[in-house]
């Protein structure tokens, strides 16, 4: 099985990365939705852990968090649909630190090794209490833990974050929650700047990428994007899971270059 650090550093064109929520549109959704994505040729996924009082989500990824703790969504049941329904596909799990430390850390680095996750995004886990508590039980396991960096952060910040990095670095595209903006364009000074900081570790571009041409234009400084709203917001109302994730990895990638 493929991991997340084994796909950003081999050679090829812009990753597609897809989040979707766990238990969304339905409870039992994530298996199909991995499954297609696999073979639409999305490149990863981030699996969201839904969370009542998330800090970034916007209002699309809100909405479907409170529709799949509706529907019953928990960290036991995802483990359990990872477990049942495995997919080769990289998978990256997001979440917020209390409900992971409600759960156990030992026992969800485990069962994320157990079932092939091999990323972990925790926004709101700070970097020095995850180097001084938690870095040792996490490379343990295998796990690439994925930090954020916004136009605000300074460069003695990003490259702090970099030298602690081991798979990508998640640069959100702008200030402002995922999913409220109306496209990446006003970022590419940003992430023209990152680009030429000639990081140790690879970029990875999210929020309000929506299009082919957001697609395109991280790509010329990233090694890819991240999509969640836009493919939260298009599966939504479809009773076809499988031929709409589909249809969305084809569009947002059309333009892309094997």
């Amino acid at each position: 099985m493929t991991t997340i650090k084994e796909i950003v550093e081999k050679p090829s064109g812009p990753l597609l990365n897809i989040y979707v929520t766990a238990g969304f549109p339905e409870l039992g959704s994530l298996p199909t939705i991995l499954s297609e994505l696999e073979k639409s040729g999305a490149d990863m996924v981030e699996i969201g852990i839904p969370y009542s009082d998330p800090l970034s989500d916007g209002p699309i990824i809100q909405n479907s968090s409170t529709i799949a703790l509706k529907n019953g969504i928990s960290l036991d049941r995802i483990f359990n649909q990872l477990r049942e329904n495995p997919s080769g596909i990289p998978k990256i799990l997001m979440g917020y630190y209390n409900s992971v430390l409600q759960f156990g850390l030992e026992k969800f680095c485990e069962q994320c090794a157990e079932t092939g996750v091999s990323g972990i995004i925790l926004p709101d886990l700070p970097i020095e209490f995850y180097l001084q508590h938690y870095q040792e039980l996490f490379e343990r396991h295998g796990l690439s833990n994925i930090f954020l960096v916004t136009p605000e952060t300074s460069e003695q910040r990003i490259r702090f974050i970099d030298e602690n990095s081991t798979s990508f670095i998640y640069a959100v595209s702008s200030s402002s929650t995922t999913g409220s903006g109306g496209g990446i364009g006003a970022a590419e000074s940003y992430l023209s700047r990152l680009d030429a900081m000639a990081l140790k570790h690879p970029v990875m571009v999210g929020f309000n990428i929506k299009t082919p041409e957001d697609f395109d234009m991280a790509a010329r400084h990233t090694r890819g994007s991240i999509v969640g709203s836009a493919f939260i917001n298009h599966i939504a109302k479809r009773s076809d899971l499988a031929d709409a994730t589909s249809e969305f990895v084809n569009y947002i990638t059309k333009n892309r270059k094997s």
